[in-house]
C-alpha cells in the first residue's frame, strides 16, 4: 500500500480516536470538575487504546511481524502513547493555562500537532515492515 492511502486510513482511525479523546475528556471535565491535564491524561490513553486496535486492524492490517500483538501494544505505546501523552499535556498546559482557551478545543488542536510524529512513528517502527537478516553461507 502507498504511503498516502495508509495516512488516508491513519487519519481516518486518528478522527475516531479523536471522538473518544474530546468525548472522554468533555465527560471527565463535566462530571468530576478535576484538573485538565489529568482529565486530559486519561482521556489520551482511551484515544491511544482505541488507535491501536484499529491501526492494528485496519492501517497497517497488512503488516504482521514476528512480536505479536504485545509487542506491537509495547512499541504503540512507547511511541505514539508516550508522543500523545507529552505532546498533549505540554500543548494543554500552555493553550488552556498560559493562553486561556476552553480545554476542549485545546485539546483538539494539540492532537492535530501530534497526528504526524504518530504516522511517522507508527509507520516506520510500531507497525514497520521488520527486515530479517540474510542467513549466512559457508561454514
Amino acid at each position: 500500500m502507498n504511503t498516502l492511502a495508509r495516512w488516508w486510513k491513519f487519519n481516518v482511525v486518528g478522527a475516531g480516536g479523536m471522538v473518544v479523546q474530546l468525548a472522554s475528556l468533555a465527560a471527565m471535565n463535566w462530571w468530576h470538575g478535576g484538573h485538565y491535564l489529568i482529565a486530559s491524561g486519561v482521556a489520551v490513553e482511551a484515544a491511544v487504546l482505541h488507535n491501536f486496535v484499529w491501526h492494528l486492524r485496519y492501517t497497517w492490517r497488512d503488516r504482521r511481524d514476528g512480536s505479536g500483538r504485545l509487542g506491537q501494544l509495547v512499541r504503540f505505546h512507547l511511541s505514539n502513547g508516550m508522543t500523545s501523552m507529552v505532546g498533549n499535556l505540554g500543548l494543554m498546559r500552555l493553550l488552556v493555562g498560559e493562553a486561556h482557551l476552553p480545554v476542549v478545543p485545546a485539546n483538539a488542536i494539540a492532537v492535530v500537532c501530534c497526528s504526524v510524529v504518530n504516522f511517522w512513528l507508527g509507520h516506520r517502527w510500531v507497525f514497520g515492515v521488520r527486515r530479517v537478516a540474510p542467513e549466512s553461507c559457508g561454514g
